[in-house]
């Protein structure tokens, strides 16, 4: 007769496993989206990645993390997307700010030096 108990020490053990093994498959689902998102690779450098990704999985792993760029044209466009995205939905206004500055200015609080730099910032957030 097989036996199934479970002493302490081999559940921890098995959790232990089970998130290092889901951590993995994280890791490679993350690293492939981020390989076929990137405009800024071809096709051949795209496979050739997914290749070395295959023949060493976890050191091809580690090797795209650490010769990928910090930040590329892309991922700027994507925050600048997100950031906009953002303003819309938080209901941000250019001229509702200019016009909470305008009465700042009117009332003292700020200099007009302060007022017209304040709006040159606000402006350029749209």
């Amino acid at each position: 007769m097989l036996s199934t108990e479970w002493s302490l020490g081999s559940v921890i053990w098995a959790m232990i496993v089970f998130f290092f093994w889901f951590m993995a498959i994280w890791i490679f689902i993350t690293v492939f989206a981020d390989i076929f998102r990137r405009r800024d690779l071809s096709g051949a450098a795209k496979a050739g990645w997914i290749i070395l990704i295959f023949v060493v999985p976890f050191l091809g792993a580690i090797i795209y993390m650490i010769a990928r760029p910090k930040m590329t044209d892309q991922d700027r466009e994507d925050m600048m997307r997100m950031q906009e995205a953002e303003r819309r939905v938080s209901g941000y206004s250019p001229a509702d700010e200019v016009a909470k500055l305008s009465k700042l200015r009117d009332e003292g609080k700020i200099t007009p030096e302060e007022y017209e730099e304040m709006k040159k910032r606000a402006m350029m957030q749209i």
